[in-house]
């Protein structure tokens, strides 16, 4: 039999539908993860990418829902999980010689970050 183990409390924020490909969003994701929280938000400031707006305000999202729904300290947050996936992708086409049709895709993201809390140990 196995011991019951206690859950570990942690709270997510999910985006849909952002207008990024998931290729780019995931560079700024990857700056950020295992990183506390107000450590991400100042990464993420001074990140020059269109992508890092988007997930500033996710992990913001994340820490509020942490804070008021799940009675965490918000100085002991830190962004345990975050990961893009693909979305919908929008079909466009270009017109090009000789009657021909060039596809246009353009992607959509998914982001998801989860959120703990770290303990002194």
């Amino acid at each position: 039999m196995k011991a019951a183990t206690t859950p570990v409390p942690e709270a997510r924020a999910i985006v849909r539908g952002v207008r990024i490909s998931p290729r780019k969003v995931r560079i700024v994701v990857d700056l950020v993860r295992g990183r506390s929280v107000p450590d991400a938000l100042a990464v993420l400031r001074h990140t020059p990418k269109r992508a890092s707006r988007v997930v500033a305000k996710l992990i913001q999202s994340a820490a509020a829902n942490a804070v008021n729904n799940h009675d965490m300290d918000g100085r002991d947050l830190y962004v345990h999980a975050i990961w893009v996936d693909g979305g919908p992708i929008m079909k466009r086409f270009h017109p090009r010689a000789r009657g021909q049709l060039f596809p246009i895709l353009k992607r959509t993201s998914h982001v998801t970050v989860v959120l703990r809390e770290r303990h002194a140990r």
